[in-house]
């Protein structure tokens, strides 16, 4: 069996700015990049097909890929928005939205059909029923963000190590949906999920964090290695197995896994920066200079 062991990092050496600036910096690019997008398009991130509504096929063409995507466009009208192959089977994957999100799923499986494509499955979302999916989407997010928030303050009651955890988490969701802008990603009700879970990885390593500090006994980085020996290991961990799981199923053509496992991906990965740097310096700070002796 494997050992892993996490290193211990002399953090003594960097002073409390200096840990502080990456991730602060990494997030101020994030807000623009989000910010912008918002801008440009009227929305943080580009909604998928189950928030404008619109539809999806799957379909099969028996040609070369730059050949097969020429034979898509010139086969439907509407053009397809997106379309996407899958390496394992020689399938595409169709995306139609229109301005009101109502597309005629019949009338564009016989236009599959009739340029020889195979419909393998397909699927309608209604502009209305999108509409109202985006609202509770987007209500359930900010809710698990303020209730986690919630939690944290009454747990610890005192306002740095409660900030610090908070701003983790919140870098921690700004991160992944920037780079979903810039990788193209759409949300869609599995890349919410994903965001939804990387509240739950972000709280859970920075508590671990802050309670080894705050209430185990031992010096300052005696208990931050301590918190890291566990957090690193846990997060490390989940990391691979979230990259092995997007790999899989990028190649297999299944896309809400592949979706999800990318946004964990960049959750998990802003998390350890967040945690161990980020709010590592706000602990330290109030721990050594924050507290009134």
């Amino acid at each position: 069996m494997v050992a892993f062991e996490v290193p211990e990092i002399d953090y003594s050496r960097y002073t409390n700015r200096q840990l502080a600036a990456v991730p602060l910096a990494v997030l101020a690019v994030a807000l623009v990049v989000v910010g912008g997008w918002y801008v440009a398009t009227g929305a943080p991130v580009q909604p998928g097909v189950d928030f404008t509504g619109g539809a999806e096929l799957r379909v099969a063409v028996d040609a070369p890929d730059g050949q097969a995507r020429e034979q898509i466009r010139s086969a439907f009208s509407p053009t397809p928005e997106t379309i996407r192959s899958v390496p394992s089977d020689n399938t595409y994957i169709l995306t139609f939205q229109t301005d009101g999100g109502n597309v005629d799923l019949g009338a564009l499986e016989q236009q599959a059909r009739d340029a020889g494509f195979q419909v393998e499955s397909s699927y309608e979302v209604s502009a209305s029923f999108g509409a109202q999916t985006q609202r509770l989407a987007f209500g359930g997010v900010v809710f698990a963000f303020l209730g986690m928030s919630l939690v944290v303050f009454g747990m610890f009651r005192t306002f740095v190590p409660s900030v610090a955890v908070v701003i983790s988490a919140f870098s921690d969701i700004v991160i992944p949906v920037a780079l979903m802008n810039v990788f193209g990603i759409e949300l869609s009700l599995g890349t919410v999920a994903a965001l939804l879970m990387i509240i739950g990885y972000s709280v859970d390593s920075d508590i671990l964090l802050n309670n080894h500090i705050l209430r185990r006994s031992g010096g300052f980085y005696e208990s931050v290695y301590r918190a890291m020996r566990t957090g690193v290991t846990m997060t490390l961990t989940s990391l691979s197995a979230m990259i092995v799981m997007t790999i899989v199923a990028t190649l297999f053509g299944i896309q809400l896994l592949a979706s999800i496992g990318t946004v964990l991906v960049f959750g998990l990965a802003a998390d350890l920066m967040n945690t161990y740097m980020l709010n590592l310096s706000l602990l330290r700070w109030y721990k050594y200079e924050g507290v009134k002796r």
